[in-house]
């Protein structure tokens, strides 16, 4: 742009009428400019012809003549216009650029991270298990040298009195050929009994029993590898809870039974239905309600009490799901849930549903949720354990927490599912 042009600011190549730069610019007798398109409709429209800034009034319909050099100078504007926004779109590709290799270079050091971690644990593992493997071949080869022991106990033992017995049967032997009465009479006596030996009947060398050997060095291997495994979920939940994000209940969807807090924090079943408006988003049959809070990308977890009760719903769902009438709980129909049914039933909602058998109930269940790996996974928070996951989720709509206190069931059931804040662990 030239150096005059340069001078007048932008406000100055626009037609205040249209407010945008001046296309066939035109000058009236005032002085003021517009688009020829703009000035020309305005005046069809509006009658004694005057000026849309200053008001001047024209008795006769000014001829309009082109500004050229405004239109030059529009022409230059808008062309330096066009070539900032492209630099400007050039500059944001470029940042973005820097942005995705970024997210790669911090995604290879969380996979290289990652990695040595397995590695390690594989690694701990591995070295148990020859660990393990040594201790069973010791155990079994010093049973087998006892055996050995005992063995070589015994036949030395045998070796001496055989060695005993032939020695008192040469005395015997050498006695016999004696021609001396007397002396064969005074040794007689003294070779009558036979020499002391053991009564070998009942012995026995017993191969060593090894019955449950192998067993038991399994079940010791299997105790280091549920240490390591809740270590690992430990881990894994801590990690989780860094994607913690605020829930609160969304009253325009709750059932008409449900008494919610007012803080949106806590939802339970009650006798008295309220005339609501029934909205589109309200469910009307099951006692559920959704979180206010929607989403449509990354990682996302919420922690829920399900202390004192006896049955409850939990998980996501997408937007679409139908909220009038009976609901199949399932992921074909929108809806990735775990429930507890008749106080320690615990199942995920699946078609057909998979019954989950958990060491103990859990008092609070975290839900985890990663759009993009497609993962819907509940956690036990207490006990730092994997209730159940999702794998191979297709999610194409905005997910909500979704909740369901189930009914009170005579107040056996009344206690209320509690949005907990995320007390990450250490």
């Amino acid at each position: 742009m030239s150096a005059a042009s340069c001078l007048l600011t932008e406000d100055q190549f626009l037609c205040s009428i249209c407010l945008d730069v001046f296309t066939d610019p035109v000058t009236i007798p005032c002085g003021h400019n517009f688009c020829k398109a703009c000035i020309t409709q305005h005046w069809k429209v509006n009658f004694p012809s005057q000026c849309p800034n200053c008001n001047k009034r024209f008795s006769t319909r000014p001829e309009l003549q082109v500004n050229t050099f405004i239109s030059e100078m529009a022409a230059q504007f808008r062309h330096s216009k066009t070539d900032d926004e492209i630099q400007q779109m050039i500059q944001k590709r470029r940042v973005k650029i820097q942005e995705i290799k970024r997210s790669v270079e911090l995604s290879e050091d969380d996979a290289d991270r990652e990695i040595a971690g397995g590695v390690q644990v594989f690694t701990a593992l591995k070295e148990s298990v020859e660990r393990s493997q040594a201790e069973l071949i010791h155990t079994i080869k010093e049973k087998q040298r006892k055996t050995e022991k005992q063995a070589e106990g015994f036949i030395k033992e045998l070796e001496q009195e055989i060695s005993e017995l032939k020695k008192r049967s040469t005395e015997v032997e050498q006695l016999s050929l004696s021609e001396d009465h007397l002396h064969l009479l005074q040794r007689s006596r003294t070779l009558k009994a036979a020499p002391p030996t053991k009564n070998w009947t009942g012995v026995r060398v017993s191969p060593p029993s090894y019955e449950g050997t192998v067993r038991r060095a399994l079940n010791q291997l299997e105790e280091t590898l549920s240490n390591q495994m809740k270590k690992l979920l430990e881990v894994e939940l801590k990690r989780v809870q860094q994607s913690a994000v605020d829930v609160t209940l969304d009253p325009d969807t709750a059932h008409p039974k449900l008494i919610l807090s007012d803080d949106g924090k806590q939802v339970k079943h009650g006798d008295v239905k309220k005339n609501l408006p029934n909205y589109q988003e309200r469910f009307d049959t099951c006692v559920n309600v959704l979180a206010k809070q929607s989403f449509s990308s990354g990682r996302f977890y919420y922690e829920v009490q399900v202390k004192a009760k006896t049955e409850w719903d939990l998980g996501v769902v997408r937007e679409s799901i139908n909220r009038k009438g009976r609901i199949t709980a399932t992921p074909e129909k929108g809806l990735w849930t775990v429930r507890l049914r008749n106080e320690n039933q615990y199942s995920a909602c699946t078609d057909p549903p998979v019954r989950l058998s958990l060491k103990s109930g859990p008092q609070k269940v975290g839900v985890f949720v990663d759009y993009e790996e497609g993962l819907v996974s509940f956690h036990d928070v207490d006990a730092a354990a994997l209730i159940y996951s999702f794998t191979g989720c297709c999610f194409t709509e905005k997910l909500f927490p979704y909740f369901c206190p189930c009914l009170n069931v005579g107040g056996k059931n009344s206690a209320p599912l509690i949005i907990s804040p995320v007390n990450h662990t250490e």
